[in-house]
């Protein structure tokens, strides 16, 4: 189900991350719409959320075992998973760039084949600057948008 021209498919997109700290859980959703593409065996998820101090340009990619998210403009951050390793990753602020480590413990891309359904579900620890930072456990939800006439 490869799609080598990299068409993109308007969807739907419902971000959920719950962090964990000791006996703490904080929630953030995000609801919005974005580009869906599959490419040279990858899945890519583009989308932007305007916040007050500007937008902010993300892509998510997921391929087998490892992903990537991207932010772009308001907000400057890379963050790499691979299942069961450990990656460094970056956050930019205006006070200096801190290291960003994940240890992924999942990492999951369930896609319906005869319609652009799916749930992209990453779980990881998150350490910031040396410092545990919590259990991530965020899912992208991706529903496709149907043009209306």
């Amino acid at each position: 189900m490869s799609n080598t021209l990299g068409q993109q498919t308007p969807v739907k997109i419902h971000v959920t991350t719950n962090i964990y700290n000791g006996s703490n859980k904080e929630s953030i959703e995000w609801v919005g719409f974005g580009q869906y593409l599959e490419k040279d065996g990858s899945s890519y998820v583009k989308y932007e959320e305007v916040i007050e101090e500007g937008t902010i340009k993300t892509i998510v990619k997921i391929a087998e075992h490892e992903g990537l998210i991207l932010r772009s403009g308001a907000v400057k951050m890379r963050l790499s998973f691979l299942l069961n390793k450990k990656r460094n990753g970056s956050y930019e602020t205006p006070y200096g760039t801190f290291l960003m480590v994940t240890d992924t413990k999942r990492l999951s891309f369930e896609k319906e084949a005869e319609s652009l359904y799916g749930l992209i579900d990453i779980l990881y620890d998150l350490n910031v600057n040396g410092n545990n930072n919590g259990t991530y456990h965020m899912t992208i939800q991706l529903k496709e948008e149907k043009e209306q006439a």
